[in-house]
């Protein structure tokens, strides 16, 4: 395979992707587009993007919007519109490689806006990765999600490893009876710094929000985590990261809460430790090495 293929099957595209809706982007321009009946995919006039339209009433369709960097030297910059219609349910397929061999700057940097409308339904599933023994593969992300009242999104968030430098920040703004939920896994080695970022808005009554972030530093990494929720009316939110340090690695975690109505009920946690030495002792016993023990740990906290 060359290396857009190899970094399009890391993400998750498969072969059946090609047979529904879809936009392919490579080094920095659409490479390939389909449309289908319910969900509607057309190019920005600058080219740097696209609109995505799913009609109302749509049921149980996926849309992929793989987008890779296979070389240095290219700044990809792309802003993305997603417009879910109301009733509609729909799971949207996103996924960023960076590959780079060769010294100089190889950058995803995506905007993605989603507009989710009223008892409307969006599953956001991303996965971020890097490879190639250069040092300077960068994936920076902004995501806005706009639920309308009793509108949902799950977003499902995925970076294991090879992203020399990542920024990601996520915002939502729920009005009446909707939730958005948030499950992050993040893994760093070497040098790698990761920065992500989490605001909720509950505006709306009866809107709720659960956003999770687990996390392993190895090496010399460094990562910080920054959540905010307010609630401005009767509403429910709880944001938690929980992360595992290993070898030299750096955890910065900092949730925090706002309330402006005394019907808000919100939560954070957060907690920082190393891997328990009695699941060492454990899964050794059993005739793995201390590496093996250790990966098979990380492997299910990240799961």
């Amino acid at each position: 395979m060359n290396k857009l293929d190899e970094l399009l099957s890391a993400i998750g595209w498969t072969d059946d992707a090609k047979n529904g809706a879809f936009s392919l982007r490579e080094n920095g321009s659409c490479a390939a587009l389909n449309s289908t009946e319910n969900i509607q995919i057309t190019r920005l006039p600058d080219g740097k993007g696209i609109e995505m339209h799913i009609k109302e009433g749509t049921k149980g369709e996926t849309a992929y919007i793989p987008a890779c960097v296979t070389k240095s030297g290219v700044h990809d910059n792309v802003v993305n519109d997603f417009y879910i219609g109301e009733g509609a349910e729909v799971t949207i397929v996103a996924g960023c490689g960076v590959h780079s061999e060769e010294k100089g700057e190889a950058l995803h940097h995506g905007v993605h806006r989603f507009f989710v409308g009223k008892n409307a339904s969006v599953t956001y599933r991303e996965k971020h990765i890097g490879t190639g023994a250069s040092e300077d593969k960068k994936i920076n992300t902004v995501s806005e999600f706009f639920l309308a009242e009793g509108a949902t999104a799950v977003v499902d968030s995925e970076q294991l490893g090879g992203v020399d430098d990542a920024q990601r920040d996520t915002t939502a703004t729920l009005e009446k009876d909707a939730v958005f939920t948030v499950r992050e896994r993040l893994l760093t080695n070497g040098s790698n710094t990761v920065d992500t970022n989490f605001v909720v808005y509950l505006n709306g009554e009866n809107s709720k929000t659960d956003v999770v972030s687990r996390s392993v530093a190895r090496g010399n990494s460094t990562q910080r985590y920054t959540s905010r929720i307010e609630g401005n009316t009767i509403c429910t939110g709880h944001t938690e990261c929980d992360a595992i340090l290993a070898e030299n690695g750096s955890v910065d975690a900092v949730p925090g809460l706002l309330a402006r109505c005394a019907d808000a009920e919100l939560i954070h946690e957060a907690a920082i430790g190393k891997i328990a030495g009695e699941q060492l002792m454990k899964l050794c016993s059993l005739g793995l090495t201390r590496e093996e023990a250790e990966q098979k740990i990380i492997e299910g906290f990240l799961k």
